[in-house]
């Protein structure tokens, strides 16, 4: 049995499911998301608890049980936390600010870059002297926010000499060293 997908999903104070069709739908105070279920996979809500199951031990069902339990369990996170992460952009002259959802930067090419966000996230930004400038995302979408913050990362990566970029807040980089000294 799937260790995932047979550990059960408590529901915290707020939170409303609703399971019709194959379409699961959770609400809370951060917002609304819903998501298809496969037919084979069962969704049931007791004692305050979510619990899937899958109809038998196929490698198709084990591999689908252990996934609509994760994003499930993402959903009810999402609505009642919701998820935030951090992205720093290091570099000399790199810039970020917002105007509603749109995201200017300038990253070091000969024209800023202008990112339109979808309206489920919510961008801010951070400038403080001595400090890399940063965006912080958040969202109660946990796929659409690492899809969102992964295309910002694409406008600039990392390069490894300098660490010069658009990085996560908690990444580590590895870095390579440079030109070596003359030998003797």
């Amino acid at each position: 049995m799937s260790r995932i997908g047979k550990a059960p999903i408590s529901l915290p104070k707020g939170v409303e499911v609703t399971i019709n069709n194959g379409l699961v739908t959770v609400k809370g105070t951060k917002g609304t998301l819903s998501q298809k279920v496969d037919a084979d996979i069962t969704v049931k809500i007791e004692n305050n608890e979510i619990n899937v199951t899958r109809p038998t031990d196929q490698k198709r069902h084990r591999a689908l049980h252990g996934l609509y339990r994760a994003l499930i369990a993402n959903m009810v996170k999402g609505v009642s936390e919701g998820y935030k992460t951090e992205q720093e952009l290091v570099g000399v002259g790199y810039r970020a600010n917002n105007k509603g959802q749109v995201l200017e930067l300038a990253l070091g090419y000969s024209h800023n870059v202008s990112f339109e966000l979808p309206a489920e996230v919510k961008v801010k930004t951070e400038s403080e002297k001595g400090q890399n400038p940063k965006i912080i995302l958040e969202s109660a979408d946990k796929a659409l926010l690492g899809m969102v913050a992964a295309k910002i990362r694409s406008l600039r990566k990392p390069e490894p000499y300098k660490g010069k970029g658009i990085k996560f807040s908690n990444e580590v980089l590895r870095r390579k060293a440079g030109k070596s000294a003359s030998k003797k």
